[in-house]
């Protein structure tokens, strides 16, 4: 025989069942890792800044020895753990991005460098890629009219 629930037993039924949020501590944990990821790339941009270089080198370098990092640490299977224990606290800032071009590629690798690793690699970034070319190609037009 099936068992029938009125509607405030089922919504007491579901919360008693349902696991309890943890909001406070995945958006601290978030905060705290994004936090310290941007503390890396702030402590590249000082010390280049340091050595004598212009902001735009030093933006295009920081952001290289960023993504470097990123690549690295996930070939190490490294980021992956991050990712886990911070959530979107990893994959907000531009190490993220890294990591979901090289995660793909370590995925399929063993399908061939071509069709595997070259063909797969975009599989998730890519589309980020095309809506910000053509985001920017669309701005681009309409501030060119504009002005």
């Amino acid at each position: 025989m099936k068992k029938s629930f009125t509607k405030d037993q089922y919504s007491k039924y579901v919360e008693e069942v349902s696991p309890k949020s943890k909001l406070f501590t995945n958006v601290l944990k978030a905060f705290l890792v994004g936090g310290i990821i941007c503390d890396i790339g702030q402590l590249f941009i000082n010390l280049l800044k340091s050595k004598g270089l212009d902001s735009d080198a030093v933006s295009s370098i920081t952001s290289i020895i960023m993504i470097f990092l990123a690549a690295l640490l996930t070939g190490l299977n490294v980021y992956d753990e991050i990712g886990k224990f911070a959530g979107a606290g990893s994959i907000v800032p531009i190490t993220g991005f890294a990591n979901s071009v090289v995660s793909p590629a370590m995925e399929f690798k063993s399908e061939g460098y071509v069709l595997g690793m070259g063909a797969k690699m975009f599989i998730v970034a890519g589309p980020v890629i095309v809506y910000g070319i053509c985001s920017s190609i669309i701005a681009g037009i309409i501030h060119y009219l504009i002005t």
